[in-house]
């Protein structure tokens, strides 16, 4: 759909009283790619997935980088901006409640940056495989607000301490964040399905980094 500002899919909610999911996917994919894993995690949620609308040698992606793991921390305020209008044009445009933000690397970015920035445009969020967005995070008070924050113990793009950092940076702004290292490398797993599904259900207790 494109009536609104970014190209993106909605699914109305199968089951009531669920939270809505804003699915968030990483370099290259589009608004179709985590719709699977929206309904896996979430079953009966309203999901609403927008396309990114920056392209890097023709992959779709939330926001501009510099090189590999380095960002350009203006187009990331910006775009994080863009963003969470977005979020609050679908809310109304749907007649969506609080939604919960589900991203991938680059999905997983742009939504902690958005939720550091514009903290009212998700109530909560489950970030795979995330860095920290903001070299100076903004002084933010996140009280209320929950993470779920899944990383890979051999990811090759996303450093151990660059996760333990942005984990830290989140519980300073008063989230509460469950924070878990993974045996795995930058690609998801059925753990990260199982964990995101039993967070959501909130029985999730991950050790934290």
């Amino acid at each position: 759909m494109t009536s609104l500002s970014f190209t993106h899919r909605y699914e109305p909610a199968l089951t009531g009283g669920l939270p809505p999911l804003l699915l968030l996917h990483g370099t290259g994919g589009s608004e179709e790619d985590l719709l699977p894993l929206g309904r896996a995690i979430s079953p009966g949620s309203a999901l609403l997935s927008p396309r990114g609308r920056v392209l890097e040698h023709g992959m779709p992606r939330f926001f501009r980088r510099l090189a590999e793991g380095v960002f350009d921390e203006e187009d990331v305020k910006r775009r994080a901006n863009e963003l969470a209008d977005f979020v609050a044009e679908a809310r109304e445009a749907y007649g969506l409640g609080e939604l919960t933000a589900i991203g991938f690397s680059n999905g997983a970015n742009i939504a902690a940056a958005m939720l550091l920035l514009r903290p009212e445009a998700i109530r909560s969020g489950i970030f795979l495989r995330a860095m920290v967005p903001l070299s100076e995070p903004p002084a933010v008070d996140l009280t209320g607000k929950q993470v779920l924050l899944l990383s890979g113990a051999v990811d090759p793009i996303v450093p151990p301490e660059n996760s333990r950092r942005l984990a830290a940076i989140l519980r300073e702004a008063n989230a509460e964040v469950y924070a878990q290292a993974l045996p795995a490398s930058h690609g998801l797993t059925p753990q990260d399905v199982s964990l995101s599904q039993q967070w959501m259900a909130k029985d999730a207790q991950p050790k934290p980094l």
